[in-house]
């Protein structure tokens, strides 16, 4: 009869006859009755719970009764038990609390749930329980995991204040962790000059971009204070891989190695985007992560995961500080194709993460992109058919003016790499390369000042890698293997001479080759070739058809239609003369 009544009365309650919020506090603490004893028939709890519910969001007033009448405890209780449906309401309940709770209350709530490991409970018991998972429990799930990933806003969007003592230590706290002995070089041995000096060069081998403040880093927020949190929980809980991280990057040729605290500040930034972190909760939506629920620290643990990503992308990759940016967007490419497959728990999710390399994604890219192909109507398969030539000729012309600006060269002898540098650089017709020794400090020499020449007339080949005659004692070592990859000479004269080149970059190797390639009559062959080609195509394309946008394009043309029966309509200049 109880169970009928209620029943009743929630529906009476849906068609708005009467306001929630003219219920007395008498009638609510009957209800909230019904939730908190034990020995009640399951069906009358459910209804309560879902009364209760709908009376939360209605008012404050409302929320603050059911707030201190229904304890988390009881909520726990009911999460707790077999019936699923009566779980069901206790956790919509629950929701409905956290999402009208003020930003203080919802802290306290989370860190109790946090201490009644309510995570745990729900990866084991019901993510991963026999019951399949309706979908109301799984948008229920996404806002739990969202609010709690929200907690983080507050830290996310506060910049560092560099008068904060406590902001000041945890920074500190970075260079001592990994220069510790260092660091404990007694104070009076240094001056104050020496020693600050020292923190610096520190601080630039942990890699910030203002070494002599690195607090202004982190006056960017977001990500703010966040990334510093990541950066020392990184840290402390993973001293041995930290260490190594700053440690293998410290003894890279410069230039080849990669920043960890410019890394980590925009890996936090990244995934706060991923993740959503700051944005309010879909109504709908039921995309949650079961690895969220079985692990403590979520975001700070995948952190640790994903900053030691980085440095080994960045390794495949062969990476300079040019690169940074390319290296974080297939970074951001291999968590967001990873968490898509939604890993049961962290070290699955490392173990995929990790072995979705550099190369799998390029090969990922490339099917993308034939799919995408095969998926265009033949008009614009035949427009990009058109365009290719167009768009090779620019960039035929790009490599052409690169070379016309000239590259500095260092000297690689058979013993050791030297400091000396050498310029070159195209003609302005086209002719001839001019090239010649120039001093340290100088970026772009007149092209009067290079005093050797070669007629690209004369150039008969070029060669790259092993085939270069400079590089065929070179077989062994990790800095032999960096010069192989970037090794090219040009072979000109009767007498075969060469002259030989190492580019400072991968990205110099690509337009030097692809120029002398298009000065010789050949095609371009570089990677980057492709690259260009793709992203310029891509462009054009979304141009010339951006007036045909939500317009279905036929496969055949339309018919020519019939003449006219005659052509009166035609202008007659003979009458027009009269």
């Amino acid at each position: 009869m109880l169970a009928h009544t209620l029943k009743a009365f929630t529906e009476l309650m849906e068609h708005d006859f009467v306001s929630w919020e003219n219920l007395s506090t008498v009638f609510i603490k009957k209800i909230v009755s019904y939730v908190n004893m034990n020995a009640v028939d399951a069906s009358i709890q459910q209804l309560s719970l879902s009364i209760l519910e709908n009376m939360v969001p209605t008012s404050r007033f409302l929320f603050e009764v059911v707030r201190k009448e229904v304890t988390l405890d009881h909520l726990f209780t009911h999460l707790q038990v077999t019936n699923a449906q009566l779980q069901l309401k206790a956790m919509a309940l629950l929701i409905a609390l956290l999402l009208s709770a003020t930003d203080a209350e919802r802290q306290d709530m989370m860190d109790y749930l946090r201490e009644k490991n309510i995570r745990q409970f729900i990866h084991k018991n019901i993510i991963h329980s026999s019951e399949p998972l309706g979908d109301e429990m799984a948008h229920y799930l996404y806002v739990l995991q969202s609010v709690s990933l929200n907690l983080c806003e507050h830290r996310m969007k506060m910049s560092m204040d560099p008068y904060s003592q406590e902001q000041r230590d945890l920074l500190q706290s970075l260079r001592q962790t990994a220069f510790e002995s260092e660091s404990e070089v007694p104070a009076g041995s240094f001056s104050t000059e020496r020693r600050r000096s020292l923190c610096a060069k520190e601080f630039r081998k942990l890699g910030f971009l203002n070494n002599s403040n690195p607090a202004e880093d982190l006056r960017r927020a977001p990500p703010g204070l966040l990334a510093l949190d990541n950066m020392v929980y990184f840290s402390r809980n993973t001293p041995s891989a930290y260490s190594r991280f700053i440690l293998e990057n410290s003894s890279r040729e410069d230039k080849h190695e990669c920043p960890f605290a410019r890394s980590s500040i925009q890996l936090t930034l990244i995934l706060c985007e991923i993740l959503h972190i700051g944005e309010p909760c879909s109504e709908t939506a039921q995309a949650f992560y079961p690895m969220f629920f079985g692990q403590d620290h979520f975001f700070e643990e995948l952190f640790c995961i994903c900053i030691q990503l980085v440095n080994k992308t960045w390794k495949e990759m062969r990476a300079t500080q040019e690169d940074f940016d390319k290296v974080m967007q297939v970074v951001r490419e291999q968590i967001t194709r990873t968490l898509n497959l939604r890993p049961t728990s962290l070290e699955l999710f490392k173990t995929r993460v990790n072995t979705l390399n550099y190369s799998e994604i390029l090969k990922l890219r490339q099917t993308e992109r034939l799919h995408q192909e095969e998926t265009l109507a033949v008009p614009v398969l035949e427009l990009r058919e058109k365009l290719k030539p167009e768009l090779l000729e620019l960039i035929r012309q790009q490599r052409l003016l690169h070379l016309c600006e000239g590259t500095l060269f260092r000297k690689i002898s058979s013993r050791r790499r030297q400091d000396k540098l050498w310029y070159c650089r195209l003609s302005p017709n086209h002719k001839v390369l001019h090239y010649g020794d120039v001093e340290e400090g100088v970026q772009s020499p007149p092209i009067e000042s290079l005093t050797e020449k070669i007629p690209v007339a004369d150039m008969k080949m070029l060669l790259v890698g092993k085939e270069c005659p400079h590089t065929k004692e070179k077989s062994s070592g990790k800095q032999n293997k960096d010069v192989l990859e970037l090794a090219f000479s040009i072979v000109h004269d009767v007498e075969e001479y060469c002259l030989n080149f190492v580019a400072p970059t991968r990205y110099e190797f690509c337009l030097w080759t692809d120029g002398l390639n298009v000065l010789l009559g050949k095609e371009m062959t570089s990677e980057r070739t492709q690259t260009d080609l793709d992203v310029l195509l891509s462009m054009e394309l979304k141009l010339r058809l951006l007036d045909l946008e939500n317009i279905s394009i036929p496969d055949d043309p339309p018919p020519i239609p019939k003449p006219p029966s005659n052509l009166n309509f035609c202008y007659d200049f003979s009458q027009a003369e009269q």
